[in-house]
């Protein structure tokens, strides 16, 4: 897979993840468990930030996951067998080219891989041919489109904006959440539904005022500081400005959101 994944894969990414993983566990996971015996495939499962959830609420379940990289396949190992997951095999693999047979799978699980990907319809599809007639894929993506928040800063918009315009030249579409139903419709699934997942922070939740917004989506548009202003996408005063308003959300008087959409959908019998 040559899809470049803008983030890196510094530790601080490794930690970003998992911050936002538990953070959001029970908004992302609600209404996904897998059945006694089944077989889920985990496509794209880096440092493992959703396996450990996905494996706990599903412990019957024999999962799979793959990864690109080998360094984020021996880290996902290693969380997950501080967690004492076993229903987990890791493989090294690329979408594009999985070493599995046609219908090995029950069940497909992706979370935060099309947004890299030149080409998500082609993986889609390439994802549904390996799952059995009636098998279900979910599928979950964020949107950077969808942020919004008080005080209001067009220097933040801006840095963020910078995000979106890396992504989408290693690529990638960091605005893809809006489009989980017609990617899935073209890649050929049925009975596809789709529902928007919002992140809403006020200081009334300091565990999503410190894990979300600070850690997981501020942390991300600081990480791309360096890259955003060598390609000349904004002047280092703009975007440390606009950092520095985005962490000032989460002062007593701050909101923040952030809309993930998740989508589910199902092979056809007859395909």
């Amino acid at each position: 897979m040559s899809d470049a994944y803008v983030h890196g894969y510094h530790p601080r990414e490794n930690e970003r993840l998992q911050d936002q993983a538990g953070t959001l566990v029970d908004l992302l996971h609600s209404g996904t468990a897998y059945p006694r015996g089944s077989t889920v495939l985990e496509a794209g499962c880096g440092v493992g930030a959703q396996t450990v959830a996905l494996a706990h609420r599903s412990p019957g379940a024999r999962f799979t996951s793959v990864d690109v990289s080998a360094d984020s396949i021996a880290e996902a190992k290693r969380r997950a067998e501080l967690a004492a997951i076993t229903n987990v095999l890791f493989r090294q693999a690329d979408i594009f080219a999985l070493p599995f047979s046609a219908e090995s799978f029950d069940h497909i699980f992706v979370c935060f891989v099309l947004e890299h990907l030149a080409r998500p319809v082609e993986a889609l599809a390439i994802l549904g041919r390996l799952l059995r007639a009636g098998g279900t894929i979910t599928l979950i993506e964020g949107d950077h489109g969808s942020t919004y928040f008080y005080p209001d800063s067009e220097a933040a918009h801006a840095a963020i904006q910078c995000q979106i315009t890396l992504q989408r030249a290693a690529g990638g579409n960091a605005l893809i959440g809006r489009q989980i139903y017609p990617l899935l419709v073209e890649a050929g699934f049925d009975t596809v539904h789709v529902s928007p997942r919002m992140v809403y922070v006020d200081p009334s939740r300091p565990d999503l005022v410190d894990g979300f917004t600070r850690k997981t989506f501020t942390a991300m548009i600081e990480g791309i500081r360096e890259s955003a202003i060598s390609a000349g996408l904004i002047r280092a005063e703009t975007f440390d400005t606009g950092v520095r308003d985005l962490y000032r959300t989460t002062e007593s008087d701050g909101v923040f959101c952030y809309t993930f959409f998740k989508g589910v959908g199902k092979k056809r019998r007859d395909a």
